[in-house]
């Protein structure tokens, strides 16, 4: 089967002794694409630089809402740039964090609102991130994404009805390794047997979100794993897990505009 990591960090510096093995691995385990996620210019700059040294993996520039302190109009202007890369096919990871309020609340709406805006304007699919934003996050999406924008909403760990709200945007739902854990993952496992097939993708969050059946293997997560995601999703929805695989590679290479044929 053909999988889609839809949402990794191989730019992170917990690779570079062997990011090379880690993609080899991930092929080996199936995983015949990879998406690295930019939160920061530099990081996003990397993302780029791994994926033009392997073909199979592909990049996304943006601001985490962490860093969103740091999202002036300089830095925005160099991404829109970077966005330019035949390598680059998404635009994020952006939204808004409540939670640990690493940068103020204005700082996050501005840069949040800033970046829908230019991801619209370079017809590029957004990779979202949402966490404790109580509503606002929804509120600024339906009032600032263009008709037709695409994205997914990664790491999904809301409601039923925040699921509801972003289905209605049209929006596609990431799932990671969490719904392997049966009690942090309660919420999910029980979502992810109505989620429409064909808005589901399938991510690690690597090196973070190590699913449960491969944390005997290693600690730090890897895009190999995300085998492991697409296997519990299987199971919960009764599904053959072939042919769930081909519907979430298509939705993937839809998303991201690439080509389903080209494993």
């Amino acid at each position: 089967m053909n999988i889609f990591d839809s949402h990794c960090h191989l730019n992170d510096a917990s690779y570079d002794g062997d990011r090379e093995a880690v993609i080899d691995r991930a092929a080996r385990a199936g995983v015949k694409k990879i998406m690295i996620v930019g939160i920061t210019e530099k990081t996003s700059r990397h993302a780029i630089d791994i994926a033009s040294s392997f073909e199979n993996c592909f990049a996304s520039v943006g601001i985490h809402p962490h860093d969103a302190r740091h999202c002036g109009k300089d830095v925005l202007k160099n991404l829109r740039r970077l966005a330019a890369s035949p390598h680059v096919k998404a635009w994020g990871e952006c939204g808004l964090d409540f939670n640990r309020m690493f940068s103020p609340r204005e700082n996050q709406e501005d840069c949040f609102v800033r970046q829908v805006e230019i991801a619209g304007e370079l017809d590029l699919p957004l990779i979202f991130h949402e966490r404790d934003s109580n509503g606002r996050f929804y509120e600024l999406l339906s009032t600032g994404m263009k008709k037709g924008q695409k994205g997914v909403v990664h790491c999904f760990s809301g409601t039923g009805a925040e699921m509801e709200k972003y289905l209605g945007l049209g929006l596609h739902i990431g799932v990671t390794g969490i719904v392997t854990n049966k009690n942090r993952g309660a919420a999910l496992r029980s979502l992810v047997k109505i989620l429409p097939e064909d808005r589901i993708l399938v991510e690690t969050d690597a090196p973070y979100l190590t699913p449960e059946p491969d944390k005997r293997i290693s600690r730090r997560n890897e895009p190999a794993f995300v085998r492991s995601v697409l296997m519990e999703i299987a199971e919960l929805r009764q599904t053959d897990p072939e042919q769930l695989a081909a519907v979430v590679w298509n939705n993937t290479c839809r998303l991201f505009a690439l080509n389903p044929d080209a494993a």
